[in-house]
């Protein structure tokens, strides 16, 4: 099957010119191992359980000999064997060149105060499944990039995606194995996914036995609350309305384990203190890394999906925030939300290493774009008005403001505000 050129490959392409080794880190089955056999010369696949032994024993007694092979050398879920991290360390110390190895990881490793950071030796880079860009479902006849530079024309641009379409690519996810397959095959991927991280992943993270069922519940509670800043105690109490008593200690346990395994993937918030009296909101957003694995969780089809548009709003911003963050993350950049105890709020806020950011609502209907856009006016009306009032500039003005939507077209409106059918958006 030929390589599906993924956004990351740039950024890994660079980093290996600048450290000796790169990281590459993100959920099972996003295509880590696929995308680093583009770079590398070499691999040592410690998933195959016939070799896994005799690596094992290797690491004990030499584990210099796990190094040896051409360069760049791929370790592949280095983490099963955590020795190994500190073997790269000394190797990259001693040969002192760049783009010696490229790790890849599907969970943070138990803290282990024996382990090095790898900061100055190691780059590292987050991968996420793939943009509705990298799909192909996606024309990228807008690019996030010239947006940022000031130099978009975002006028008249047509998406190929239907309303349809697009509650069955929200439930398919971007898991790149699903690429190929009929809807009904495709659509069992994301199933299969949770059903491995439920059954043994959970547990296989640290080697902490965890109740299958408790992990099921505590994923279908978190895709109730997909893109809400609730509190953790109410997703505590739907646990337990579901299963029945259970401390909070051992769903903190559930959900760090789940972190670790990149399946959730929290928007931090943005506290900018817009107005002096009202008090900011400043919970992360709930958000899974892919909106497959919470739709999965509660076993929704695209027809139910398309049928309840409020749950799929829901579940569309979760779909922006994956693609965003890809598109972002390769300018250079990071998102957040926006949210205080009077209720506006901004969807993501997005920054960038030049200084640069943006304001951004996400709509799923085109119905719904009218008041998305006013939402921005009023932020827009505050930024200036905090900044008026002081006489200097307190709240830099965003660079841009704009609006992604499930629609067909995209256009501008009269004072400068974007609105972007996320079936045309790229990096």
């Amino acid at each position: 099957m030929e390589y599906i050129k993924r956004t990351i490959d740039a950024t890994i392409e660079l980093k290996l010119q600048v450290t000796g080794g790169v990281v590459i880190k993100g959920p099972k089955w996003c295509g880590k191992t696929t995308t680093a056999k583009q770079f590398a010369k070499s691999i040592l696949d410690l998933q195959n359980t016939k070799t896994l032994e005799t690596n094992r024993q290797l690491a004990e007694n030499d584990i210099s000999l796990l190094l040896k092979g051409n360069l760049p050398r791929l370790i592949d879920e280095w983490q099963v064997i955590p020795e190994i991290w500190n073997a790269v360390r000394t190797d990259i110390d001693e040969q002192n060149k760049q783009g010696l190895y490229i790790l890849t990881g599907s969970t943070t490793p138990v803290d282990d105060k024996s382990l090095h950071t790898g900061i100055g030796r190691m780059s590292f880079v987050e991968m996420k499944p793939m943009t509705l860009f990298e799909s192909g479902e996606s024309n990228g006849t807008v690019s996030l990039t010239d947006i940022v530079e000031g130099t978009a024309v975002v006028h008249g641009q047509k998406s190929d995606i239907s309303y349809q379409q697009l509650a069955y690519l929200t439930c398919r996810g971007g898991w790149p194995s699903a690429q190929g397959l009929s809807e009904t095959i495709a659509l069992e991927i994301a199933k299969e996914y949770v059903n491995g991280l439920c059954e043994s992943d959970i547990s296989n993270v640290d080697g902490r036995k965890r109740n299958p069922a408790l992990a099921r519940f505590l994923l279908r509670s978190y895709a109730r609350h997909i893109s809400t800043i609730d509190s953790d105690v109410a997703l505590y109490n739907d646990v337990r309305a579901l299963y029945g008593a259970i401390t909070d200690q051992t769903l903190v346990d559930y959900l760090n384990a789940l972190k670790r395994l990149y399946v959730i993937d929290e928007v931090m918030a943005w506290n900018p203190n817009l107005r002096s009296k009202t008090s900011m909101r400043t919970s992360p957003k709930k958000s899974f890394v892919d909106p497959s694995i919470g739709i999965a969780a509660l076993d929704i089809s695209p027809k139910q999906l398309s049928l309840d548009p409020n749950t799929f709003g829901f579940f569309f911003e979760n779909l922006v925030n994956r693609d965003l963050n890809v598109y972002v993350n390769k300018i250079g950049g990071y998102v957040r939300h926006y949210r205080d105890r009077s209720g506006l709020e901004c969807d993501h806020v997005i920054h960038f290493n030049n200084g640069k950011y943006g304001l951004v609502q996400t709509k799923l209907g085109s119905a719904q774009t009218n008041q998305a856009i006013e939402k921005l006016r009023t932020l827009r009306d505050l930024i200036r008005e905090k900044n008026n009032i002081s006489g200097k500039t307190i709240v830099t003005e965003p660079d841009f403001y704009m609006v992604i939507n499930g629609g067909e077209t995209a256009f501008t409106t009269e004072d400068g505000i974007f609105v972007v059918p996320i079936g045309c958006l790229r990096d």
